[in-house]
């Protein structure tokens, strides 16, 4: 019998080569806080009561890693990846001010047929970043 349904995203994934430039984006620009880091490996993040992990695809596409007395099974990704950041509608002008402000170019600014709207920009890895209203997904109503 399968469980109950899953009540949310624990971790996501995004992959990129340069840690030290990721980090300091994703600290600095957006402003989410460090957990750890491995320097060449992974850059574990906290975003809200979730966690980012920005790993180096070099690092965690080979043998598996003994972490602890466990065997942490290989990860990788080639590409650019996505990753949607929830917003309000009233902060999605303040974030898209903010990334102007640091020199982040907006790709597309939407709102959506269905309700919501949505911010594209990418990260120093070139993964497709979103600031997007839970509207778009039909999961809150104004």
């Amino acid at each position: 019998m399968r469980p109950q349904s899953i009540p949310g995203i624990l971790e996501t994934v995004l992959y990129c080569p340069d840690l030290a430039a990721a980090q300091a984006f994703y600290t600095g620009v957006l402003g989410l806080a460090l957990h750890s880091t491995s320097g060449e490996r992974h850059v574990f993040l906290r975003c809200g009561g979730a966690m980012l992990l920005l790993f180096n695809p070099e690092s965690t596409s080979g043998v598996p890693v003994a972490v602890e007395g466990a065997v942490i099974p290989r990860h990788g990704a080639r590409g650019p990846g996505h990753l949607g950041f929830r917003a309000s509608l009233g902060e999605i002008d303040a974030w898209r001010d903010h990334l102007r402000d640091h020199g982040v170019a907006i790709e597309a600014d939407i709102e959506w047929p269905g309700g919501g709207r949505s911010i594209y920009f990418r990260d120093p890895a070139g993964n497709s970043l979103e600031f997007v209203t839970p509207e778009m997904w039909g999961l809150e109503r104004p």
